[in-house]
């Protein structure tokens, strides 16, 4: 049931961190044409490793629609339950809701969505069906929630560590094609009264060439409260250097909501750019009005766009020498979760990774 007239802060409901633990997650079937090469067959098998994998230690939804409900059945684990919800891609963190609960009830807020920038620099023209899809399935599942419209916000666009802190980018939150009517001021209001935020921190930027305003799941995510790990490369002629960089100093000045400074883990980047293909390119349909692609455009493939289940931490991989160190990293940093690596080539074709197609749901 939608609430009216009040926020979750009213209410005292708050944004968890994704290192807490879940009741489920929410993935989308990919089938974009556009997105996803050669009708998207291998994009759906490494989704459904992913789904299924999830399923181990926490429920799974995975929206499909009437085409592509029998494809996606084939290959998920009977753990993970088809919801049928008409969607325009799959990225689930940004176009899922959020959750926020008081620590007995969970609740959904459904935000606003226009594409990545709607038709300032958005990445396709009609997104009508993702920005009804959180409210779809907050009704399908019967979860109360909050209508945040018409502010625009993804869910990759923020990380909470829990206890009142919220990382965002000042690239992506403060963007021309987002908010536009807003001061910097009033959009940390709205965080604060949708989130249950008490302090946010901005960095400058996310991962370079990130498509969608440098999210700030790709550069810098709560591994428990006070500590980050943080995108970063020792390569000063790459112009991710300067991002991390800066968002670095950030971090090193700044104290979190309650007062700690923050200690930040430094997980590398690929070592060689990962770029698209023109086997890759030659396999997608654009649509109408979608964002033109070219072979050779580098990718923003993090290691840091990784996703926290209940018993595992899921990492991208893509072939590179860095693989291999970000999984020691993080199995350093999540000592009580098997460390589950993924070869994600496929999905940072479509634009994201791991964490992008993937939305949790908290336990009460």
């Amino acid at each position: 049931m939608k609430i009216e007239n009040r926020t979750p802060k009213q209410d005292g409901f708050y944004m968890p961190g994704e290192f807490e633990r879940h009741k489920g997650c929410i993935l989308i079937w990919p089938k974009r044409p556009g997105s996803w090469p050669y009708q998207a067959k291998a994009a759906g098998e490494v989704f459904a490793k992913i789904a299924n994998t999830i399923a181990e230690s926490e429920e799974v939804y995975m929206l499909t629609e009437p085409e592509t409900a029998e494809t996606a059945r084939k290959l998920l684990s009977e753990k993970v339950r088809l919801l049928t919800v008409e969607t325009d891609d799959a990225w689930a963190r940004d176009i899922c809701p959020t959750f926020v609960t008081n620590g007995n009830e969970v609740r959904g807020i459904n935000w606003s969505f226009n594409a990545w920038g709607g038709m300032f620099d958005g990445l396709y023209k009609d997104y009508a069906k993702d920005d009804k899809a959180a409210a779809e399935f907050l009704n399908q599942t019967g979860y109360d929630w909050y209508d945040a419209a018409p502010f625009v916000l993804e869910g990759g666009s923020i990380h909470s560590d829990g206890e009142g802190t919220l990382l965002v980018t000042e690239a992506c939150l403060l963007s021309p094609g987002r908010n536009p009517l807003l001061s910097k001021e009033e959009i940390e209001e709205r965080l604060c009264a949708y989130l249950g935020a008490k302090k946010i921190i901005w960095l400058p930027h996310g991962i370079y060439e990130d498509e969608t305003n440098e999210h700030v799941d790709n550069i810098c995510a709560f591994v428990r409260p006070g500590e980050v790990a943080l995108a970063w490369t020792e390569d000063k002629n790459d112009p991710q250097y300067a991002y991390s960089a800066e968002s670095l100093a950030v971090l090193e000045r700044e104290t979190d909501a309650a007062g700690r400074r923050f200690r930040v883990h430094k997980l590398p980047i690929p070592k060689q750019p990962v770029c698209i293909g023109e086997e890759e390119l030659s396999g997608l349909i654009p649509m109408e009005g979608e964002a033109e692609r070219s072979a050779g455009e580098r990718l923003a493939a993090s290691y840091v766009n990784f996703y926290i289940a209940n018993g595992a931490v899921l990492v991208p991989q893509f072939g590179d020498e860095h693989d291999e160190l970000a999984v020691n990293l993080l199995g350093e940093l999540f000592p009580d979760r098997r460390i589950v690596p993924v070869y994600a080539r496929d999905i940072i074709v479509g634009g994201g990774n791991i964490h992008c197609i993937t939305q949790q749901i908290p336990q009460n």
